[in-house]
């Protein structure tokens, strides 16, 4: 406190005693809440002869007492900023969750004799996965009741549900940490009984040989990254279980998969760039898998199974990909055969095998397309859509002898729908259009894509969202949202959580910026590596335009992201801080230098290709230039709310806490910085149906309560 101001809170304080001697009702006010106040303990970091000094790296101690406390202090200091948004907050929950049906099913899909069913029923948190036997109206049947197994937990998640083929017995993997090291567990459902049988530190992905006795699993290292395949034999001790498969490749993954005609059994191995299949007939479980084809650098490959040929998903000489065939009896490369050829306009994404007709998910110009093959003759036809941002994709399709595909629908104004197409006679049957309660009307919404012009001239997609009647008159608040890594495309679907920004006058937008794959291959490859700023800068460029053409202006502009949109957000607000007057980053990924030189954490070494190895000087450089903690300076930044969680398994709640510390330390404005740690779950928040909504509860009350709106 300097002098002067320290005068003139004394002088203050004396006045309020003689007002209060005097009779004077007047309430002296509150001081306003402190922020905390991080320790700091330099440490230096040196590699390639430069040393940067990390003054907060002991944040990263989970167990470490004085870490807790302060994150404990940093939740306080939030509760406290924004205890005057409760109300708001409790009324925006309320509303959430009271568009949702307490009780709601999704459409059963038939599979070996089955219809399956995921339900809630009332105000459960979580589902009940039931099925009925298909042909005799048969007695609904509850196969896993996760109310039940959750009770006790403050997190409980069940994955990777699978039954075996004789329809007896469930697999599937349980989390209580929230840190995505699941248990596998198994069922019978003839006895309803749970077996003695528990397998630790799994992915919670298993499948079933056709013994029904079988079962094949991924387990994870010391790093979380999943590096081995194990055999089990239900009923015996999982520490008997037979390794088939190791991964010694630190910048690969490895998971299982079945083969939709039930005749395989694959080993996937990928990594960013690479991938490598291993296969093995479901009928002879006990035998050795064999390799479908060798890895290679920037050579990807998935396979397909039907009849006597495998159907190759590759980038072999093909950036977009193409469709290869094989015989089963042939599968080395040199009898790769072309089916679908490699386009330059177009993505092929993803197939569907059915006995008659291969159906091909394809993206063009930034959206999705399915197209529908007769296998006999040839013939081909595209399902029909007629928005202008939406996005379909093949669902669940479990039988090989149909002619029915099953696929799924949205956009920014029509609720997730899904549909049954018969692809000979091309009739179209709306099967649910998820119900949305509260009066919603789609008709009251309007949604577009435009085209921002980034630095380099490439022109970006953006996607929007607003309620009808919504002048450019920039005075609209807008929240922009971004993602831009991995080759993810962030689809233009709905979300009824969204309709509480909406009816209070927001704009949504989505930034479909490189780094994801929304217009192409070559999409991705332009905001990767030593492409990594274009993400950066093509979401600034779209914040530009939406400003330039009246939308919105920085006093109302907004940003947002998660994970990797997090580090989106802590670039942005660091090269163009003054275009926003809020942003939200959710578990941001925003420690890049240090994390990936820490190849004892999960996810660094595969994702080398992704951000690159700064062991080496030129990517250490380049990543140095953009990573938000690196780059905080003394300088004013937006009001910020951060969010992580203690358990989080894919980007650790260091990153965010040391980020936050350091922009405390050196930021030069009054806005708000508030820190949220959530300390008891990990990357994807609270397990429950509606839990979940509290804290986007939370994130909208700090976006009104920057404009002013209190209800």
């Amino acid at each position: 406190m300097n002098r002067s101001t320290r005068y003139t809170a004394i002088v203050t304080a004396g006045l309020l005693i003689i007002m209060s001697a005097a009779g004077c009702s007047r309430r002296q006010p509150l001081p306003p809440p402190v922020p905390p106040d991080a320790e700091q303990r330099p440490r230096e970091l040196t590699i390639h002869g430069h040393t940067r000094i990390d003054n907060y790296y002991w944040l990263n101690q989970r167990d470490d007492p004085a870490v807790i406390a302060y994150l404990e202090a940093e939740n306080r200091y939030k509760d406290a900023m924004l205890a005057h948004t409760g109300n708001l907050q409790r009324a925006l929950y309320d509303e959430i969750v009271d568009r949702f049906p307490k009780s709601d099913e999704s459409v059963p899909y038939l599979d070996n004799g089955y219809y399956y069913t995921t339900r809630f029923e009332k105000d459960a948190e979580y589902p009940l996965y039931v099925r009925t036997a298909a042909g005799d109206g048969g007695r609904e049947e509850i196969i896993l009741d996760v109310n039940a197994l959750a009770a006790g937990y403050r997190y409980y998640a069940a994955a990777e549900l699978t039954i075996s083929p004789d329809n007896r017995y469930l697999c599937f993997g349980e989390d209580t940490l929230s840190r995505r090291k699941y248990t596998i567990r198994i069922k019978d459902l003839e006895t309803g009984d749970m077996l003695a049988d528990r397998i630790p530190n799994t992915t919670a992905n298993a499948v079933w040989a056709n013994d029904s006795r079988t079962l094949f699993y991924a387990t994870k290292d010391s790093t979380l990254r999943p590096d081995k395949i194990w055999r089990h034999r239900r009923g015996t001790d999982p520490s008997q279980d037979e390794l088939v498969y190791h991964e010694k490749d630190n910048t690969f993954d490895v998971h299982v998969t079945r083969s939709k005609s039930g005749v395989y059994i694959f080993i996937n191995a990928t990594s960013t760039l690479s991938s490598e299949v291993w296969f093995l007939e479901a009928d002879t479980p006990a035998e050795t898998f064999r390799r479908f084809q060798r890895r290679g650098d920037d050579f990807e490959y998935s396979v397909f199974h039907r009849g006597d040929l495998f159907y190759i998903l590759t980038n072999h000489k093909a950036e977009n990909f193409k469709l290869m065939t094989a015989p089963t009896d042939r599968y080395a490369k040199r009898y790769w055969r072309e089916l679908i050829p490699h386009r330059h306009d177009v993505l092929l994404q993803n197939l569907e095998l059915f006995n008659d007709y291969l159906v091909l998910q394809e993206r063009k110009e930034g959206l999705n397309h399915l197209r529908i093959i007769d296998q006999e003759s040839g013939e081909d036809h595209y399902i029909e859509f007629r928005e202008d941002a939406y996005v379909a994709s093949i669902s669940v399709n479990k039988e090989m002898d149909s002619d029915v595909l099953r696929y799924s629908y949205s956009s920014l104004t029509t609720p997730n729908s899904t549909f049954d197409y018969t692809m000979n006679t091309r009739e179209t049957r709306l099967l649910k259009e998820e119900p949305v309660l509260g009066g919603f009307d789609k008709n009251d919404y309007s949604s577009e894509r435009v085209f921002a012009r980034a630095d380099d001239g490439t022109m970006v997609p953006v996607s929007l969202v607003y309620r009808k009647g919504m002048q450019k008159n920039g005075r609209n608040p807008l929240l922009l949202y971004g993602y831009g890594s991995y080759g993810y495309s962030m689809e233009p679907r709905f979300s009824s959580v969204r309709l509480s920004l909406l009816d209070r006058g927001f704009i949504y937008a989505i930034a479909h910026i490189r780094g994801g794959q929304e217009m192409g291959r070559f999409w991705y490859e332009e905001g990767k590596l030593f492409n990594k700023r274009n993400t950066f800068t093509d979401f600034i460029n779209c914040a530009e335009y939406l400003v330039h053409e009246q939308y919105t202006s920085p006093a109302y502009l907004f940003a947002e992201g998660g994970s990797a949109g997090g580090l989106l957000m802590g670039a942005v607000i660091n090269m163009a801080p003054e275009l926003f007057n809020g942003v939200i980053a959710s578990v941001p990924f925003v420690d890049v230098v240090t994390t990936m030189l820490d190849e004892t954490i999960p996810l660094t070494t595969s994702e080398y290709d992704e951000w690159g190895n700064p062991n080496k000087k030129e990517y250490y450089d380049y990543m140095l230039s953009y990573s938000p903690y690196d780059n905080v300076t003394a300088r004013d930044y937006p009001a910020l709310l951060v969010t992580t969680g203690l358990h989080d398994s894919q980007v650790q709640y260091w990153e965010p806490a040391k980020w936050v510390a350091k922009l405390r330390d050196l930021k030069t404005d009054d806005n708000p910085l508030l820190f949220h740690i959530n300390m008891d779950y990990g990357h994807g928040g609270a397990s429950g149906r509606f839990q979940r909504y509290r804290e986007v509860a939370m994130e909208y009350a700090f976006l009104l309560d920057r404009l002013g709106i209190h209800k």
